[in-house]
């Protein structure tokens, strides 16, 4: 049974805290190793999904390009590149990362509980009712983005760098970590995006974020989310808009929810005040 949080001392919440931990990271280690177990699945049909020329990704840009009559331009007819491994427990090494990065995927909802189960006795009970399907959303919003970053940025990414050539001398093989690197950072970076409505609600219950301050600075926000996509996407615009446009309809929602959130804290305050 857990302490009142109002009798609990530092160190008590430090227990608390280490426990929740433990559990969080029990959950990813037990998923973990189903996810080791399954390696044939997990590589050749997840990692190295990317990398064949069926991929659903390159179809829909092939029948797309057909569709605006630009004939064959947009679609793929082989993958340059091969990946290797130089070390000696490169493909342990990667098997292993791998297994953890799937199991910390797959237990981002349990992760999330054990956060929420930390925090919410420190919560009024008013803001708790508030923040009611904070673990659904965040989960949906996180495996949004991680289906996008593995859908949308690694492929155009994974097919740019791996036509892209310096002289016909120069061929292309990638090592299993520098390939396995670059999907991970487009997943993990566009599922912890996908968070920024999630972040935003917060902010804006602590006050440091109003919907007025995200509407005034709308067009930082443009250039902000413009100079990431040039960063997590390969140098050429279709790739930068295509990542662009669910950004900003993230910054659009978020301050929808900010304005939303700013409302009821006003009322709150405005109800607080008529009380006394």
């Amino acid at each position: 049974m857990d302490k009142n949080p109002n009798e609990m001392s530092f160190l008590d919440h430090l227990e608390e805290l280490r426990w929740h931990l433990i559990r969080s990271s029990l959950a990813i280690v037990i998923l973990a190793s189903v996810a080791f177990i399954a390696k044939d699945f997990i590589f050749d049909t997840i990692i190295f999904g990317p990398k064949k020329i069926d991929f659903p990704t390159y179809k829909w840009f092939c029948n797309l390009s057909k569709s605006f009559g630009q004939g064959d331009s947009f679609c793929i007819s082989e993958m340059p590149f091969r990946i290797q491994s130089r070390t000696v427990a490169g493909q342990f090494s990667a098997h292993l990362w791998t297994s953890i990065l799937a199991g910390f995927i797959v237990a981002f909802p349990y992760v999330i509980f054990e956060f929420w189960k930390f925090v919410s006795p420190g919560l009024h009970e008013n803001e708790r009712k508030n923040a009611r399907g904070f673990i659904l959303i965040s989960s949906l919003l996180f495996f949004i983005g991680v289906l996008f970053g593995y859908y949308m940025v690694t492929p155009l990414s994974i097919n740019f760098l791996g036509n892209y050539t310096v002289s016909g001398e120069v061929f292309n093989d990638f090592d299993l970590s520098s390939y396995i690197g670059l999907l991970r950072a487009s997943v993990l970076a566009s599922g912890l995006i996908f968070e920024l409505p999630i972040i935003i609600y917060f902010l804006t219950k602590v006050g440091i974020v109003t919907p007025a301050f995200l509407s005034k600075n709308r067009k930082f926000a443009l250039v902000i989310v413009l100079s990431l996509s040039a960063i997590i996407t390969p140098p050429d615009i279709v790739s930068q808009i295509i990542v662009s446009i669910p950004l900003l309809i993230l910054y659009e929602v978020s301050i929808f929810i900010s304005k939303f959130t700013y409302r009821r804290l006003e009322k709150e305050m405005q109800q607080t005040s008529s009380a006394k």
